[in-house]
Order: C-alpha cells, then structure tokens, then sequence
C-alpha cells in the first residue's frame, strides 16, 4: 500500500475520514503562505499537504490510491491505464463472451474483432489524463491564470474561471492520451481544490468575514474599513452595535457570469489588552448610573 500522501498530511494509513481532515486543517493554518511569507519550506509542505488531501479526503479516490490504481498525482498506474484502454473500449474485451478457448477458433477471429472493419484497425479516443491544481482562495474568486506541467514535460497555462469551487473539474480538450491507430486524443481533466483564507470563509456566493471592534468602535459607531475580495471599503458601524451583529455589504461576494454575492460582516468587540484603573473606574461609575440586563430575556428559560 502506498504511504507517501499519509505522510505528507502526518497521519497513519489506518487513519478516519474525519482525521484526515482535522490533521489537514491543521496544516493549513500553520503553513498557509499568507501567514508564512518568504517561507519556501513552508510552501513546499503547504503544496504537498493540499495534494494529499486532494486524494485521502476523497474516499473514493483514497481507495483507489490504496489499491495502487492511481499514484499520488492522482494519475491512473500504467496498468489500470492498460487495462481500460482495452477492457473499456468500445466493443468491450475482445475475449469475453466467447465460449471459452476452445470455442475460439481461428486466432484471425481474435484480432478481426479487435480491429474491425475492412479498412483497417479500429480508432479508439485516447484516455483521459488526470491532475490534480491546488488554486488560491483569491484566484478562485476572482479568477486568473496558473501553470502547470503535464506528464509530457509540457507546461500549459490554465484559465480559472471566477467563482470556481473545490472539487470542480477543468476540462482541457486534446491534452490526455494520445489516441489509438489515429483516434483523437484525450482530454485533460484538472481536478481544483481552493485553499483556505485566513480572513475570508465562503458560503455559496457569499463572502463572511468577522470584524473586530473597539470598546469605543462599538459605542459611538462610525465608519471603518473592512477588506472584501476586491479591496477594502468603508462600512458604518451603528452606535451601540453588539458582538454577533450582522452588516451587509451588497454584491461584495463571489461574482459569477449569471450571480453576484455579498460579503456578511459579522461584528466582534474586542476589549483593550489591559484594563486600567481608568476604565475601571469610569465602567462602575457608569454602571451604577445605568443598570441594563443583557440576559434578561434569557431568564426562565429551563422553565419551558
């Protein structure tokens, strides 16, 4: 069984779905290049920590994977290649449902089922290749452009598409395996995963954020910049805004050809670092003043 992809995540090969996950999150927090700047090391393992998980996150292809099916690129073996350009050709495999050896007859038989037709072999479309793209957060919402290197050596330059999700499939029309007795080739299939951001956390088209807020922020309200996908903007907090509190910013999310999101702002007061006697002494002389119950409507609650 393979134990390279475990590896890179640190996890063992008996290692749950759920682990597996956990133990990825992990990794992308401590070595996302955002939080990592100029860390080459810390780019290397972040590259080879999103591959991993491409596959063991996967269980379908994670069992393929286990079953030496396909490689740690995500790529078919050169035997399972084998076997389905043959086996899954059109016409199926040319030794089934024929009797047995004995009912086989001429071996001319054989091969005039293999290639069939009086012109010569029969041209089967190549297989496809498989790759696997780890994009930015910010490449995928915005789109762009990336290299990559195919299993010939050659590089190709990829269009993103804005709005692109994990798990998606880029199509490459001609660039897999080359056909057979002069069938069109195949076509490159890239399958995306989108990396985590350290600030922004997408739901469908929209983008969620949390701002912190000063004590005072939060008391008299104002206008203070927030960053969005596009760059930062101005927003008015309300005085007396609350911890939890949600403001919209109206089509600031994810923009595809047909939609437009917005970005949900959710507010967090932060309190100083310290407390001074300063603070201190204003808050109890202001709450001997103004008495207010937050929780008050949460009494009696374990009563109903």
């Amino acid at each position: 069984m393979p134990d390279t992809l475990y590896k890179d995540l640190g996890v063992s090969k008996n290692a749950t779905q759920s682990e597996i996950k956990k133990a990825y999150r992990k990794l992308m927090k401590e070595l996302h290049p955002d939080l990592n700047p100029g860390d080459s090391k810390a780019e290397e393992r972040f590259k080879k920590a999103s591959a991993a998980n491409d596959i063991l996150g996967d269980a379908d292809k994670r069992k393929r994977y286990d079953a030496g099916e396909i490689d740690a690129s995500g790529n078919e073996t050169p035997q399972q290649q084998y076997y389905r350009q043959y086996a899954d050709a059109p016409g199926g495999n040319p030794y089934q449902n024929q009797g047995g050896y004995r009912d086989m007859g001429d071996m001319g038989d054989i091969f005039s089922q293999m290639f069939r037709g009086r012109q010569g072999p029969q041209a089967f479309k190549g297989q496809d290749r498989r790759y696997n793209m780890s994009i930015s957060f910010m490449d995928a919402a915005l789109g762009g452009k990336k290299q990559v290197t195919m299993a010939d050596g050659a590089s190709l330059n990829i269009s993103i598409p804005k709005g692109i999700e994990s798990g998606k499939t880029i199509r490459l029309k001609g660039k897999g395996e080359p056909g057979i007795n002069g069938g069109p080739p195949g076509d490159a299939l890239i399958s995306v995963e989108v990396q985590p951001h350290p600030v922004f956390n997408r739901n469908g088209l929209d983008i969620e954020l949390e701002l912190p807020l000063s004590l005072y922020e939060a008391t008299l309200g104002g206008k203070v910049e927030v960053p969005t996908i596009k760059g930062p903007v101005g927003l008015n907090i309300p005085a007396g805004a609350s911890s939890g509190k949600v403001l919209r910013l109206k089509g600031r999310g994810i923009e595809t050809a047909r939609k437009k999101g917005d970005q949900l702002v959710r507010l967090s007061i932060q309190m100083p670092e310290s407390v001074d006697d300063e603070l201190k002494a204003f808050m109890q002389g202001w709450k001997q003043n103004h008495p207010y119950d937050p929780r008050k409507k949460m009494k009696g609650a374990s009563d109903v």
